[in-house]
Order: structure tokens, then C-alpha cells, then sequence
């Protein structure tokens, strides 16, 4: 194991490694360094870490110092030079009437070089360039020439897909795309479609290139007759996102019908081992995470909500002991019919239970009006009241004129009456 430090400079992705000695180097802090371009000041990307030796190429150079307050302001200062002789060099190029495109210019961290990187389809002769260059800027001058995916790295920019370019964000290096690399993605063969910003194949699509081999290799061929649960069919597309065939089958009677599988239920023996899943899973029911089965959690999901419920209608269910409606403030009229009295004992209970809840007032009763009519009958007369069972109260038929009193439940503050009753 090597200790080490990731460094990572102005106009680059890639992360290097450098022997960062005795000093405690932080995440972060900034670093002076000698490179292959001399004396440039990184950002420290990674902090003191050890690695394996076999991922470090050896030698590793040290870090000369962490950068003071007096090295960022060199830095910024030779950035803003940097901006100064781009147009010069620009205006020095067409002078000449050369063939080329600057694309960048560096100077190191002391100035002692100026590096300007410039892209051309052919060789160019900049030697009288180089002479114009270093008599304006009084320094050592380097004209390197580079190609498209490296201007791309410099520059950067928003590839299709939306994101900043993979080559100025990460890329260690730009490895090899092939047009084959596209073929079997299935992508459409358009420059404008499988091109990013350089021009070239989008590095992007070797990405996938290996889940893609794997699995062509896996899936059967196109145009190659297979057999299926429904049948013999010939494979005419292979979709390896969702790992399925489409298979062309063709009926007795001449029809054609193209259906789609996943690509393990094909091959030799397909009807037999559908066959043999189609049993399994009447012999052995799909179960939930509970251990039952859909229609029996229903089933026990019903019973659970209607347990304790009473179907109304269902007669001869009886009530626990002890159980009674509350009753409501007030006489109601009692309804038709032989009905079994009451005990003396629940009578008494009931009454308690009316004080306690009217604040020991008791039942109120409403006193009839004097001038209320009788209600006839069809014939004109007036109909007998009907006998009040023993320890019971009479009631009168029911009509439009008198009506019962009913309870309205109210959470508001009472009327003077003291009973909160609803005169009809």
C-alpha cells in the first residue's frame, strides 16, 4: 500500500496521484506540484489515502508545498493573462493566414511558459507564429496542437442527454467506440442521433456495451425458429432492456400473430414446463405476506368488519344482559303493537339513567295544548285512545296537526325549558 493524494487541475477530469511526504493534506486545500508542463498549482480532490501500489504509476512525484495566500494570487493573476492573450494570439494567427482554431491558452503558475492548444485538419508550420508570440510576450511560448474530443474536454458543455460532457466531468481517458457499439443498443444509425459534441461517437455508448454482449449471448438469434409454451415460432426481435422475445406464430388456419416472452420460458420443452407452472399454482395457491391466500384474507377481512354487527331484520338474537337503549329526553310515543313491558327493575334504571344525564331533572313531560283539535276518523268519528299498558303512558294517534316530539341532539347551550326539547 502507497499513500497518495488526488489532485485535479484547471482544465481537466482526470484525478492524479502525488506523494504528498510528511505533510497533513486535507480535501479541499489547494497544492503546488511539478508536472510535465512545470511548476502548476491543483486542487486536492482526495486527501491522504492509501492504495494499492499496482493502480500507481511509479514514480510518484512529491508535492512541493500546500499553497500560501501569495500562490492564489499568482494563480489569479496569470488567469487573468491568460484571458489578455487569447485575442492577441487570435489576431497574430490571421496575420499569418493559417489554418487553425486556438482553443486555449496556460500559463504556469510562475509564467515562466505559455502553452497555446489549437485544433487543424493538417500539420501546420507555426515556426514564424512562435517568433511573433514570444517577442509580445517576452516569455517561453508552445503551440500544441490537439484533437476534437480533447477541445471538447477543455471547453466542455450539455451533451443530448441534457448533463455536462462525461469527457470534463470524470473521464480518466477517451477509450475506443466502435459504430458496432450502436448496432446493438438497436439505436438509430443517424450522426446527428449517436454524435456528441466533438463530432465523434459519444463516449457514452460503451457504457452498456458489455451488459449488451452478455446478453445477445443469452437470448436466441433473430430468425431462428424456437419453440414456445404455444408453440413453434420464428424470433423476430430481442428487446434486452425488458428481457423479452417477440415470436412470430403462425395458426392452422394461415393466420399470423406475433406474441412476446421472456426469453427463459424458450427453447426445448417450453409447453412442457408451462404446463408444469400452470398446475403448480392451482395446486399451490399464490399467498400474501400474512400466509393467506387473496380470497381468504377477503374473507376474514369481512367477518373481522362485520363482526359485532346485527343484521337489521334478523330476529331472535338476543342482546346481552344488562344492555339497554338509552332513552331520549322526553316522552316518545310508543309504537303499535303488544309490546313485552318492562320490568320494574329496568324501568327504575332507565329513569336513573335519564336524571344522571339530565342533571337530575328527571323527564319532562310536555303538557298538551288545550285547544289542540281531536282528529277524526273517515266516518267522522273520533276514534277511542288506545289503553296505556300497566305502568305505561297513553298515547295518541298520529297526525299531520299533532305531531310526535322528537329529541334533536344539540352540543349548544340549552333553552330556558331546561329539556332542549323541539316543540312540534
Amino acid at each position: 500500500m502507497v499513500k497518495v493524494i488526488g489532485v485535479k487541475f484547471k482544465n481537466s477530469g482526470r484525478v492524479y496521484y502525488f506523494d504528498p511526504g510528511e505533510l497533513d493534506i486535507q480535501a479541499g486545500q489547494g497544492v503546488v506540484v511539478e508536472t510535465a508542463r512545470g511548476v502548476e498549482y491543483g486542487d486536492v480532490t482526495m486527501g491522504v489515502t492509501e492504495v494499492e501500489e499496482d493502480k500507481v504509476i511509479s514514480p510518484l512525484k512529491p508535492v512541493q508545498r500546500v499553497a500560501t495566500e501569495e500562490d492564489i494570487r499568482m494563480r489569479r493573476y496569470y488567469w487573468d493573462k491568460e484571458k489578455e492573450a487569447f485575442p492577441i494570439c487570435e489576431q497574430k494567427i490571421r496575420e499569418h493566414g493559417l489554418d487553425m482554431k486556438l482553443v486555449n491558452v496556460e500559463y504556469n503558475l510562475t509564467g515562466s511558459k505559455v502553452v497555446f492548444y489549437f485544433t487543424a485538419d493538417d500539420r501546420v508550420d507555426f515556426r514564424e507564429l512562435v517568433k511573433d508570440l514570444a517577442y509580445v510576450f517576452k516569455t517561453r511560448i508552445e503551440l500544441r496542437q490537439i484533437g476534437v474530443r480533447d477541445e471538447a474536454k477543455m471547453l466542455g458543455g450539455l451533451g443530448p442527454c441534457g448533463r455536462p460532457v462525461c469527457c470534463k466531468q470524470f473521464l480518466d481517458d477517451f477509450r475506443p467506440v466502435t459504430i458496432k457499439m450502436a448496432k446493438e443498443q438497436g439505436l438509430a444509425l443517424s450522426p446527428t442521433k449517436i454524435s456528441g459534441l466533438c463530432g465523434r461517437l459519444m463516449c457514452c455508448l460503451q457504457y452498456e456495451e458489455s451488459c449488451y454482449e452478455q446478453m445477445h449471448k443469452l437470448m436466441p438469434k433473430t430468425g431462428k425458429e424456437i419453440e414456445t409454451p404455444d408453440g413453434v415460432g420464428i424470433v423476430v426481435e430481442n428487446n434486452v432492456i425488458t428481457e423479452r422475445t417477440k415470436v412470430k406464430m403462425t395458426a392452422e388456419d394461415g393466420t399470423i400473430d406475433i406474441k412476446e416472452y421472456p426469453y427463459e420460458e424458450l427453447g426445448p420443452g417450453a409447453k412442457e414446463r408451462a404446463l408444469e407452472r400452470a398446475a403448480q399454482a392451482v395446486a399451490e395457491p399464490q399467498q400474501t405476506g400474512d400466509g393467506f391466500t387473496p380470497l381468504q384474507g377477503a374473507g376474514l377481512s369481512r367477518q373481522r368488519r362485520d363482526r359485532g354487527r346485527q343484521p337489521s331484520g334478523q330476529k331472535g338474537s338476543p342482546k346481552p344482559a344488562g344492555e339497554q337503549k338509552p332513552q331520549p329526553k322526553g316522552d316518545k310515543p310508543q309504537p303499535k303493537g303488544n309490546k313485552p313491558q318492562q320490568k320494574r327493575g329496568e324501568q327504575n334504571q332507565n329513569q336513573n339513567q335519564n336524571q344522571n344525564r339530565n342533571g337530575g331533572k328527571g323527564n319532562r313531560e310536555k303538557p298538551a295544548k288545550p285547544d289542540a283539535p281531536v282528529p277524526k276518523n273517515e266516518a267522522g268519528e273520533t276514534p277511542a285512545p288506545v289503553a296505556a299498558p300497566e305502568g305505561g303512558t297513553a298515547t295518541v294517534p298520529f297526525s299531520r296537526k299533532r305531531r310526535p316530539n322528537y329529541r334533536r341532539r344539540s352540543f349548544g347551550p340549552k333553552t330556558p325549558g331546561g329539556s332542549g326539547e323541539q316543540k312540534g
